[in-house]
């Protein structure tokens, strides 16, 4: 079954449909993802986050998760998780930490 609204990863223009599903504190970290048109290193963590939350790497065409689409995966996703807004935004943190090291990493490996 083919769904448009089925990726191989999570997409970034799922992001704002992400809102209104837990409280201020995930609603501003949307925001201020979505606000971050010039920050690669933030909209690459959300994303991070997200593939990770939602098992993405495992999920395939016949899964049930992509029968439905990436967007309701997500919004099921985002209301299941049973940590507080700040526990996620501390994780969403370290995802911005982790693609930073990689970037650093990565641009040291090339300069050799």
């Amino acid at each position: 079954m083919f769904n448009e609204d089925t990726e191989l990863l999570f997409p970034l223009r799922v992001i704002p449909e992400l809102t209104q599903l837990r409280g201020e504190g995930w609603d501003q970290l949307i925001a201020d993802v979505m606000g971050a048109n010039d920050d690669y290193v933030k909209q690459k963590a959300f994303v991070l986050m997200m593939v990770r939350m939602g098992g993405c790497l495992t999920c395939n065409a016949d899964s049930f998760r992509a029968m439905r689409g990436c967007t309701q995966c997500a919004q099921r996703t985002v209301k299941r998780i049973r940590e507080t807004d700040e526990t996620l935004i501390g994780e969403f943190q370290l995802y911005c930490d982790e693609i930073q090291e990689y970037l650093l990493n990565r641009d040291n490996s090339q300069e050799v």
